[in-house]
């Protein structure tokens, strides 16, 4: 979009058009002599948005060359079928250009220029089976045992059902990490999991810039949604009922499994509302999980997740844990909110794609028996998302390790996801099964040893500058801290981070106590041993007297020296790490 001055304009532009301005990745506009918007269009994705002409030069043909120019834009980067919400007053103006309808409500047409739909179709009629078919379309954000409930109590009443995730991003999953934590769920032998696609219309796709009344935004995208899958997916797959479970608490879902249970026995198709899972305290949720893990708590999450997905929880948890050390503000020369540190090569922009891409190449690539592959084609992901920076070296090894370790132990098998099939009381095996792991006394005990056993595979490094400090000064750099499996963590770090609970600057007297104990080679490489004794002392001086002036001045004076104590950030994020899988 980008100035915020021209973003001001456009904003402007579009409301003197009775339009809203929607997330766009880029517009393109007519301008009068004095540099006024007369005519606009945008584009997100694969989706045309906010076309706009002003009244005094819409006899001039704009519309058509603005959106002309989108799409040549789009084919360069290779998408060939674009799509349209618009008004249905506007069907002739785009009907003009090459777009057909494929959907309609009330309020909103989906028209696209491709055959994008009948291509999607093709694809389900070649999925098709005999006899009775069920759908189930679901978000999955992520997938739990509920889920899985409602899919095999689905498959008792159909020959073959369909499942169908909504393929929808910039949710806590992304749509390839949805599908394949539903994908290595122990499913029924007659359901077939059915690549999403862009035609089962979500919040993430659905514009609400022309709907007059934002309140009827959500009633139009069902609609929509409804009379695309009625006309168009379910006679793909000769689906002759729809299974959705029952919602007692969110209003919006409940709205539209009332629409649902309204519309679609008009069109031929059942609806089939199977009750909630629900476990002591209430039904099982996929809000649930979302919040036990942005709480950091890897074991409320857990228990209502398939053993299967626990990978994806690690995941996300090693990401949260990540972003923690990187939003805490004033980190002695370390990158954090409004400050590159003693970094000229990296800012926040950077450091946060980094931890991004460390996430999405720890799903990818996850091996339960070999972290050292795991870490190696992480590390190798990383470097090439960042340009060959050293973002989180250290940090994609320890926390690998550690995951590793953990999920080991606790047995990421899926012995207990059989029993779904049998008693529906997966949420209790899970409770027990993980509360008994991590109610043992000698938790950290075996998850050192774990460790260590797991860091004696990796075969040491004289090549980086570490492994020459190291050889150098004769200090411990983070493969040896590794093979004791951490245990300066365990004996102190982390019981100094839970006992801060919930004070201002847990995080930032956690990392000064990692600073004045660990021989930090990123500090030894920038500033020499006598240099590195003495941030030793400071960190522990300002630990026993804290002043959160004293930590800002410190931030500048190091980030000025050119000191990071990068070792020490890769150690409090796994400190975070550590305490989030352990509760």
């Amino acid at each position: 979009m980008g100035s915020p001055r021209f973003r001001n304009k456009v904003e402007a532009f579009l409301k003197a058009n009775g339009l809203r301005l929607d997330p766009l990745d880029f517009y393109l506009a007519v301008t009068d002599p004095e540099g006024n918007i007369v005519a606009g269009a945008g584009l997100y994705g694969d989706i045309i948005k906010c076309v706009a002409v002003s009244d005094d030069v819409r006899e001039e043909g704009l519309a058509g060359t603005l959106v002309s120019e989108l799409v040549a834009s789009a084919a360069s980067q290779g998408l060939s079928n674009l799509k349209v919400f618009t008004k249905p007053s506007n069907r002739q103006v785009f009907e003009s250009l090459g777009f057909r309808q494929i959907g309609e409500a009330p309020e909103a047409i989906l028209m696209e220029n491709g055959h994008g739909l009948a291509a999607y179709c093709e694809y389900l009629h070649s999925l098709r089976r005999p006899g009775k078919a069920g759908v189930i379309v679901m978000h999955a954000n992520p997938f739990t045992v509920g889920h899985l409930y409602l899919i095999s109590e689905a498959s008792r009443k159909v020959d073959y059902l369909y499942v169908i995730p909504v393929r929808e991003e910039g949710t806590d999953f992304s749509y390839e990490s949805r599908r394949t934590m539903i994908e290595s769920a122990p499913l029924p032998g007659n359901v077939a999991l059915v690549q999403g696609s862009g035609y089962t219309v979500s919040a993430a796709t659905f514009p609400t810039y022309f709907l007059k009344n934002l309140d009827d935004a959500a009633l139009t995208q069902m609609r929509l949604d409804l009379d695309i899958f009625s006309r168009h997916l379910a006679p793909a797959l000769g689906a002759t009922v729809r299974f959705v479970g029952s919602e007692p608490d969110d209003p919006l879902t409940a709205a539209y499994n009332r629409m649902m249970e309204a519309l679609l026995p008009e069109r031929g198709i059942d609806v089939s509302v199977i009750g909630r899972l629900c476990a002591e305290e209430g039904p099982v949720s996929a809000s649930a999980v979302r919040s036990a893990l942005r709480e950091g708590s890897f074991r409320r999450a857990a228990e209502r997740v398939p053993a299967s997905g626990w990978m994806y929880l690690t995941a996300f948890l090693m990401e949260r844990s990540l972003l923690a050390e990187l939003e805490t503000p004033h980190k002695p020369g370390l990158v954090g909110p409004g400050s590159r540190g003693s970094h000229e090569d990296m800012d926040m922009e950077l450091m946060r794609r980094s931890i991004r891409t460390l996430r999405e190449s720890f799903e990818r690539h996850f091996d339960l028996s070999d972290p050292v592959s795991t870490g190696k084609a992480v590390e190798a992901d990383v470097l090439s998302a960042t340009g060959g920076i050293n973002t989180h070296r250290g940090a994609i090894f320890s926390q690998i390790l550690a995951a590793t370790a953990f999920l080991q132990l606790l047995g990421g098998s899926q012995a207990s996801d059989s029993q779904l099939l049998l008693d529906y009381s997966l949420v209790e095996i899970n409770r027990r099964k993980i509360n008994n792991f991590l109610a043992d006394r000698d938790l950290a005990s075996t998850l050192k040893q774990r460790i260590a056993e797991l860091a004696e595979r990796v075969q040491p490094s004289s090549d980086s500058h570490g492994g020459r400090l190291v050889a150098k000064y004769g200090v411990k750099g983070a493969l040896a801290i590794a093979r004791e499996g951490y245990g300066v963590l365990f004996r102190e770090w982390l019981p100094l981070y839970r006992s801060l609970g919930g004070d201002p600057y847990r995080n930032q007297k956690t990392l000064l106590r990692i600073m004045s104990e660990l021989d930090d080679t990123c500090i030894l490489h920038r500033a020499g041993p006598e240099r590195a004794r003495n941030v030793k002392e400071e960190a522990a001086e300002l630990l026993l007297h804290f002043d959160p002036d004293r930590l800002k001045e410190m931030d500048v004076r190091y980030s000025r020296e050119g000191i990071s104590p990068g070792g020490a950030a890769d150690m409090l994020a796994l400190t975070i790490f550590i305490d989030s899988m352990t509760r």
